[in-house]
């Protein structure tokens, strides 16, 4: 129901009158803003409390920046004050996050707290100007703004952050400078260390997915303010937006080691910088897993772990499935840290994951499977299990030594290409054997009897490289007796980084190293019946960037080892409180004008034979719709090339684009981002254009050129 009222309460105002004179209050974007009221008729699952949300209102910041936020708070929050929950992220809470903002924070509200959802400075309709990934001054605006929170009459003192991905990252970074009323935080599809674990760097590797983030990030700062919130000046706003914006994929990868650049925001640089507690939650289908335990396992405040099968996505809305009734578990967390009621969540055990029966295959969207859980993480219940890498196998015992070689083909990879899928019909791992036959394979015999797996499996390999710059790819895959073979988890390193990723040294040519390869952590039941493949490769394109040069392999087999992390079964398991079925709270709506992708999109591998060529073109839209409570109307959409040949590693190329368009009564702005990305043996050759228009015609555009050396990667 719409209403005229805009009269948010805040510090030392108790009326309209009073909010709008309140020096260094925050201040409604404009009075023809409405306030909508959420209550508990449309949605039997809402809780008690009846909900007012505001649709903008401005938090002043020391330096006299205004940001952006939009505003859930229960009606009776002056004379009822509730705990704050912070959502601090850059993706436009006016338009982009709307529906799936809707899905969260008026539920919470109606259970008692005031839910905020600011743009960060620079992004969205906050002033400023775009910034990179989580620089200082994004922390420093979070720590005064949970301050801010925290004074408002309609504010009981206590604060809590929550968020995904960069949300998820926000909140750990927040929470590591300590501000004394945030009490509690839930990270979502999130990492402590921003150069092991992001969209970036994989084993000291350049990813894939660094170049199609850098897209997708410039395209973020692209956007405009809306002028329903920031008025007439909006041009100039984005105008100066335009003129100060980066070209951050550039600086990424001007930092190919692990230097102060990614050691801030890293919170395992001193996991003691985090004192309230924290909820760290992800799937194993997403990319952010590892981190959850590693997070346990080094911070010493209160702490919880949930791992799903889900990918980058909230538990409630997990895809593949089960999805679980993730709102409630959530209300037991912010109960128990902010209201002080007994919840029994912490009682709980401390680690919690869901344990796969099964391979997780392209086009999958449920899975077979149970929860477990481990009162301590690591658990003194986990025990290895070892394996020899033998000219036969996997065997039980050590055997004769014998060198393996393989010469390298740059297109292995093509059966899991990406590091973090989110379009389960096109991006999840397929049957291993294409990559499997081009790789060396290490098989079992059949296995005895069913065992389970949590951790991180570890490879310890005897090998020797012909090039000084050389990378392995790791996998462990179940093997049916029919042959399909699926991956189960892998790990990649660059052999420079054997002893860390600060300092790397270039590899001597055939030079003998032991070097150990983590996996990634997983939770899999293998089957009897199945047997175990390790499988080892140099490449793995298009989830990582190639060497310099082609690289053939040794591996001294009888020599290398595997160890499996084998968890015991526990017969508490079955006691375990139940989550319930997922549910989503239903959002304001949208009207289709044209229809989207059928899911993230399409994806198409060519071969070209006569040259021994691999094209991959991908491309996918969100289609056209209207917002039906801003009468906004929104577009946007992707294409993606990249090509390489099996013969030669500086033949990769890509080039990736992103567009979006806003539309409403005579507001019509649309942006465009290009980034294209080739090679040499020496350098990284990156582009990156970009274009804004008004209507029809060009507001904006530039153009960046960058040859970055390549450092030993």
């Amino acid at each position: 129901m719409n209403k005229d009222r805009s009269d948010l309460p805040v510090a030392g105002a108790t009326t309209r009158r009073e909010f709008m004179r309140s020096a260094g209050a925050a201040l409604l974007a404009a009075a023809a803003i409405p306030e909508f009221a959420f209550g508990a008729a449309g949605d039997p699952r809402m809780g008690p409390r009846s909900v007012r949300m505001f649709e903008n209102i401005w938090i002043p910041l020391s330096d006299g920046t205004r940001i952006a936020a939009r505003v859930w708070l229960p009606e009776d929050a002056d004379t009822n004050p509730v705990p704050a929950i912070l959502e601090y992220i850059p993706y436009r809470k006016r338009d982009n996050t709307r529906l799936g903002d809707e899905t969260r924070h008026p539920y919470l509200a109606s259970y008692g707290y005031a839910c905020v959802r600011p743009d960060i400075r620079g992004a969205g309709d906050s002033d400023g100007l775009p910034q990179d990934e989580y620089v200082k001054q994004e922390q420093d605006d979070g720590v005064e703004i949970i301050a801010w929170l925290a004074k408002q009459p309609w504010c009981t003192g206590k604060v809590g952050m929550f968020g995904i991905s960069w949300g998820g990252f926000s909140s750990l970074q927040v929470a590591a400078r300590r501000p004394p009323a945030l009490k509690a935080i839930i990270t979502h599809c999130s990492t402590d260390d921003r150069y092991t674990d992001d969209a970036h760097y994989l084993g000291g590797c350049i990813t894939q997915d660094m170049f199609v983030w850098g897209s997708m990030h410039t395209t973020n700062g692209l956007r405009p303010p809306d002028p329903a919130i920031v008025g007439d000046g909006w041009r100039e706003q984005w105008r100066k937006r335009l003129d100060a914006l980066d070209f951050f994929v550039g600086n990424w990868v001007s930092h190919q080691h692990r230097d102060a650049f990614w050691k801030h925001g890293s919170i395992n640089e001193n996991y003691d910088d985090i004192e309230c507690a924290v909820y760290a939650v992800g799937g194993w289908v997403d990319a952010y897993s590892t981190p959850i335990p590693r997070m346990l396992a080094g911070l010493s405040c209160p702490r919880k772990g949930l791992v799903g099968p889900w990918g980058h996505q909230y538990p409630h809305q997990g895809n593949p499935g089960p999805a679980m009734d993730w709102l409630t578990e959530a209300l037991r967390w912010w109960d128990h840290w902010l209201k002080d009621a007994k919840t029994g969540i912490m009682d709980e055990p401390m680690y919690r994951v869901w344990m796969l029966e099964g391979p997780v295959v392209r086009g999958m969207h449920h899975t077979k499977g149970h929860w477990v859980a481990e009162d301590a993480w690591p658990s003194a219940r986990i025990q290895s299990s070892r394996y020899y890498l033998t000219a036969q196998g996997l065997a039980d015992q050590p055997a004769a030594e014998q060198a393996l070689t393989l010469a390298p083909l740059q297109t292995v990879g093509i059966t899991a290409p990406h590091w973090c899928p989110f379009n389960m019909d096109t991006e999840l791992p397929t049957d291993q054997r294409i990559d499997d036959g081009r790789s060396l394979t290490f098989d079992s015999a059949p296995l005895g009897q069913d065992f389970e797996m949590l951790g991180a499996p570890v490879l310890h390999l005897d090998v020797s490289f012909d090039k000084h710059v050389a990378f392995l790819s790791v996998r462990l895959n179940e093997v049916e007796p029919g042959g399909p073979s699926s991956r189960i988890t892998y790990g990649i390193l660059n052999a420079c980084h054997r002893d860390g990723h600060e300092f790397p040294q270039p590899v001597e040519p055939g030079k003998r190293y032991r070097i150990r390869v983590q996996l990634h952590d997983y939770a899999h039941r293998f089957k009897a019946g199945n047997r175990l493949r390790i499988s080892v490769s140099t490449t793995a394109w298009p989830l990582i960037w190639p060497s310099p040069e082609p690289v053939v392999l040794t591996i001294h087999a009888g020599a290398s080892e595997l160890e499996i992390p084998v968890r015991r079964a526990r017969a508490e398991d079955a006691a375990l409180r139940a989550y319930g079925d997922a549910h989503v709270p239903k959002d304001m709506g949208r009207t289709v004008i044209e229809p989207g992708s059928r899911t993230d999109g399409s994806k198409l591998l060519e071969w070209q034979v006569d040259q021994q060529k691999l094209f991959i073109r991908s491309q996918g839209t969100g289609g056209r719709y209207i917002i039906n409570e801003t009468n906004t109307e929104m577009s946007g959409g992707w294409q993606e090339v990249s090509e390489i040949r099996d013969d030669d590693p500086t033949s990769a190329t890509l080039v990736h684009k992103r567009w979006q368009g806003f539309k409403r009564d005579d507001w019509n702005a649309r942006v465009e981002a290009e980034v294209r990305v080739t090679l040499t043996r020496d350098d990284y050759l990156l582009t990156g254009e970009v274009k804004t228009f008004e209507g029809d015609k060009e507001f904006f555009s530039r153009t960046w050129e960058r040859k970055i050396p390549r450092q030993l990667v």
